[in-house]
C-alpha cells in the first residue's frame, strides 16, 4: 500500500515537471488572446487516467500555476489553476467511473476551453475569450492524442482509483 502512493507521487511531480517542460519548450505563441498553445494538457490528463482526480487535478492546477509563474504570466495563474486543475480532476473522475477514455478526456477539455473563455473576458475582452477558442481546443486536443497515446504502454504503472 505505502509503495503504490510513493510511485503515485513520483510519477505525479514527474509529469508535473513534464508539465513545465512541455509548457515552456513546446509552445506556439498566440498574440489575439495574449497567450500560447503548449503540450501542458498531455501531462494532465496522463495523469488523471493513470491516477484518478485527485492527482490529475493537483497535477494540472499546480503544474499550471507554476508554469505561468515561471513564463510571466501571474495576471493567468489563477485561472491556470482553476482550467487545468478542474481539467485533470473531471478527467480522472470520469475515466474511474466511465473507463470511456475519450468521454473523460473530451470533458476535460471543454470544461478547461470554458475556464480560459472566461478568464480572457475578464482580464481582456469577451472578443479575445471568444477568438480563444479554437487554439485552447487544438491545445487540449493535441494533449489529449499525446496522453492517449502514452496511456497504452504507461497503463501498467496506474491505478486509477
Amino acid at each position: 500500500m505505502r509503495t503504490t502512493n510513493i510511485r503515485k507521487i513520483t510519477i505525479s511531480a514527474m509529469l508535473m515537471a513534464l508539465l513545465i517542460i512541455f509548457g515552456r519548450v513546446f509552445l506556439i505563441p498566440i498574440p489575439w488572446t495574449h497567450g500560447n498553445v503548449n503540450l501542458c494538457d498531455a501531462a494532465v490528463l496522463l495523469a488523471s487516467l493513470l491516477f484518478g482526480k485527485w492527482y490529475g487535478g493537483t497535477v494540472g492546477g499546480f503544474g499550471a500555476l507554476l508554469l505561468d509563474l515561471i513564463s510571466g504570466y501571474a495576471n493567468f495563474a489563477p485561472f491556470s489553476f482553476l482550467a487545468h486543475g478542474l481539467e485533470g480532476f473531471l478527467a480522472g473522475w470520469l475515466y474511474t467511473r466511465t473507463h470511456n477514455r475519450f468521454l473523460a478526456l473530451g470533458v476535460g477539455i471543454v470544461v478547461m476551453v470554458a475556464v480560459y473563455v472566461v478568464a480572457n473576458g475578464v482580464l481582456y475582452t469577451w472578443v479575445a475569450g471568444i477568438l480563444g477558442i479554437g487554439t485552447d481546443l487544438l491545445q487540449g486536443i493535441i494533449g489529449a492524442v499525446v496522453a492517449a497515446l502514452v496511456y497504452q504502454p504507461l497503463k501498467r504503472w496506474g491505478n486509477n482509483e
